[in-house]
C-alpha cells in the first residue's frame, strides 16, 4: 500500500535495498565514511570499491549529515551516505540527529533532482538504535519534510520515497508508522 503527499508517493517494502532499481539508496554510514560493516559493507560489496573510493575523497561527515556518491555497479545510480547517531541512552540528542540525517538525505536527493529514493532503518543495526523508535523518527521526519514543502508550496523532484527493510519485524513497524500518518486525515 502506498500513500501520497502532493506529488510524492510513499511506500514500505521488504527486500534487499542493494537490489532496488531506484535513483538513490541511503547508506547508514559512519562519520568516517568507512563502509566496513552492516548494510554499508553490503552496498560496497554489491556496488564495487568505487563507492568506498569516492567516500574516502569526501572525508568525514558529521552525525546528521548526508553526502552522495555514485552507485557503482548497483541498479541505483547514487548512494546517499547518511550519518545517523550511535544510540546511547535516548537522552543525548539521538532523535534529533537521526531526524536530521533523514532530512539531509532528502535534501541531497532534491539538490541532485532525483525522482526516487530508498531509505533503510538508519542507525538501527550496528549503531544500536531501538527499532521501534527509529522507525517512528525516520518515517515522521520524511513525512514532516514533505508536509512542510507542501505547506510552503515548494516543489520537489522526489516522486517516490521507499522505506526498504530487510526483515519482517522492521517492515511491519515501518508500515504501521507510515499508515498512522494517513489514518489521521
Amino acid at each position: 500500500m502506498s500513500h501520497k503527499i502532493a506529488n510524492t508517493e510513499f511506500e514500505v517494502i521488504q527486500c534487499d535495498i542493494t537490489l532496488l532499481d531506484v535513483e538513490a539508496i541511503v547508506n547508514p554510514a559512519n562519520t568516517f565514511l568507512m563502509h566496513n560493516g552492516g548494510l554499508a559493507a553490503a552496498i560496497v560489496k554489491r556496488g564495487g570499491r568505487i563507492i568506498q573510493e569516492e567516500s574516502k575523497k569526501i572525508g568525514n561527515v558529521p552525525t546528521g549529515g548526508a553526502v552522495i556518491t555514485t552507485g557503482g555497479n548497483l541498479k541505483a545510480k547514487h548512494v546517499i551516505h547518511a550519518v545517523g547517531p550511535r544510540y546511547k541512552d535516548g537522552k543525548s540528542g539521538e532523535a534529533e540527529k537521526l531526524a536530521l540525517a533523514v532530512k539531509n538525505s532528502l535534501e541531497v536527493a532534491e539538490l541532485k533532482k532525483l525522482k526516487t529514493i530508498a531509505i533503510p532503518a538508519i542507525s538501527s543495526g550496528i549503531f544500536g538504535y531501538p527499532i521501534e523508535e527509529s522507525a517512528k523518527i525516520i518515517v515522521d521526519s520524511a513525512i514532516e519534510h514533505f508536509n512542510a514543502r507542501k505547506k510552503a508550496k515548494q516543489e520537489t523532484t522526489l516522486q517516490k520515497v521507499v522505506f526498504c527493510l530487510l526483515d519482517e519485524n522492521t517492515f511491519s513497524l515501518f508500515k504501521k508508522e507510515l499508515e498512522s500518518h494517513f489514518k489521521k486525515k
